[in-house]
């Protein structure tokens, strides 16, 4: 998460008066600076106390840092349902965090009555307005038909959307749509492609598909070489190399 806020400070002394005085924006950034080891000693307890006086003054920031401090249990005891209290705050200030967050735990049932219905709700909340988590997220369901009808196409534009965003989950499902041809037009070359950008973010599902795939390709070119007539991996027109995706 990062804030969202557009203040600014000249100092860290002028941030700390501003939040001693009960600004809710000062509040937050000097619960981040005590939760991260910025400028003062790193202290979970301390950022929460500030967490909890902009979250009371409707800082939707702090109530989102707030909600994942009692998601964790970082600097107070873990409860999920204060977790599901201040994310759902946040989230009804349209803060995109709050909104995947809120999600998870509908989804997961945690804090609060599981409800895959309302979860995915949030998600797209959040996925409208970028959260690329949460566009990954909404992809699974839109590919699965859970809750939502299937939809392959919906399922691709989502994938799409956090791949771009180096989301590794996104970037693997994404290629097995290309891999498979579902919701998009298959092409192994784009496959690979959106393969190999997953597996250098260590996505093992990725890492696997690509040796399978080259496992495949190299197979296809030993049994050329020796005059059979080989199978070339789906998607390519020839075995002598010329038509491999290029990384």
């Amino acid at each position: 998460m990062a804030p969202r806020h557009n203040r600014t400070w000249q100092s860290f002394d002028e941030m700390t008066k501003a939040a001693e005085e009960g600004d809710p924006a000062a509040q937050c950034y000097l619960g981040l600076c005590y939760q991260n080891g910025q400028s003062v000693p790193q202290d979970y307890a301390v950022a929460v106390k500030w967490f909890k006086l902009a979250a009371a003054g409707e800082d939707a920031t702090a109530q989102c840092y707030l909600g994942f401090c009692y998601q964790v249990g970082q600097g107070t005891a873990q409860d999920y349902q204060q977790a599901v209290r201040w994310f759902r705050a946040a989230a009804e200030q349209n803060d995109p965090a709050a909104q995947f967050n809120l999600g998870v735990l509908l989804e997961m049932g945690l804090g609060v009555e599981q409800d895959p219905a309302e979860a995915v709700r949030w998600y797209h909340a959040a996925a409208d307005q970028g959260e690329p988590q949460a566009q990954f997220n909404l992809g699974v369901y839109y590919e699965n038909g859970h809750v939502v009808p299937q939809n392959y196409e919906e399922a691709v534009k989502w994938y799409r959307r956090a791949a771009e965003q180096e989301c590794g989950p996104a970037q693997c499902n994404l290629g097995l749509c290309y891999e498979t041809g579902k919701g998009v037009p298959q092409n192994v070359r784009e496959a690979v492609k959106w393969f190999c950008r997953a597996a250098r973010q260590g996505d093992k599902t990725a890492q696997h598909n690509l040796g399978v795939y080259y496992a495949s390709l190299e197979a296809a070119q030993e049994a050329a070489a020796a005059g059979l007539d080989p199978i070339a991996p789906a998607g390519e027109t020839s075995v002598d190399g010329t038509d491999e995706p290029s990384i």
